[in-house]
């Protein structure tokens, strides 16, 4: 039995300036196909956002933490 990918959204969303959310990592684009995404897409969209998860806790912000004005770390 195949178990569909559960949405990474936490309800922190705030967009960077490159359209990605700083809360689950995915682009606007993902999170706009996700609703209509099979399970195959879907999980080519996590491992999108975890590449990206990854790379932000990589880079100069190593607890990442940093994040436009106005959105908030929870």
């Amino acid at each position: 039995m195949i178990v569909a990918a559960q949405s990474p959204c936490i309800r922190n969303c705030c967009l960077d300036d490159d359209d990605k959310c700083l809360g689950c990592f995915r682009s606007l684009q993902e999170i706009k196909e996700w609703g209509t995404a099979d399970s195959h897409k879907r999980q080519i969209i996590l491992q999108n956002a975890e590449r990206r998860r990854e790379s932000a806790l990589d880079a100069s912000d190593p607890a990442g933490l940093i994040r436009p004005a106005g959105c908030t770390i929870t």
